[in-house]
């Protein structure tokens, strides 16, 4: 896709953006906002890390609302470096008391080892890829058993929080818990 010569370089703005649609929606969205005024803390005290499939619904799937949680997402759910990052920040400044890490079933993480996952971006991109770790899930009971560790074990985080382990159903919507 190009980008529209009226448009100022970098901004994906103007009549041939590919963001048109999502532009006209937010400001759809915003002519009506009446969520604003937090102050950014997690006023339920919980933090989720789970998945970035669209399948999923971390609010609502816990009966949360607009500004109770800190909700960290990436492929597969997993606790990362980045996770345990904005963990610390939620626990020591933004009002978290309890953790939960919560993949799904069906993940599409769960269906490829690393190096197949590597061939199958280098062949759809026309790219070597075999340099980029994707964090695959071989076992999601034994990555959920190892990710709940890393948060219970994180010098800045410890015992300052209850934290789970949860399996998240896509297919029924309940959460079963693990760890």
């Amino acid at each position: 896709m190009t980008q529209h010569d009226d448009a100022p370089a970098g901004t994906g703005a103007g009549p041939a953006s590919p963001f048109a649609d999502l532009l006209a929606a937010n400001a759809d969205y915003a002519d009506s906002f009446t969520l604003g005024g937090f102050d950014g803390v997690a006023r339920a005290g919980v933090a989720i890390v789970t998945c970035m499939d669209s399948r999923i619904q971390p609010l609502t799937m816990l009966g949360l609302t607009h500004g109770d949680a800190k909700i960290f997402r990436n492929p597969g759910g997993r606790v990362t470096d980045a996770a345990l990052e904005a963990l610390v920040l939620g626990v020591h400044l933004l009002n978290v008391q309890r953790v939960l890490v919560v993949p799904h079933t069906r993940c599409a993480m769960t269906k490829m080892s690393e190096n197949e996952l590597r061939e199958t971006i280098t062949e759809l991109s026309g790219q070597d890829a075999w340099w980029q770790h994707f964090h695959v899930v071989p076992d999601q009971r034994a990555a959920l058993v190892e990710d709940v560790h890393r948060v219970t074990s994180h010098p800045l985080i410890g015992d300052r929080v209850a934290v789970g382990g949860f399996l998240y159903d896509v297919d029924t919507g309940r959460m079963e818990q693990l760890v």
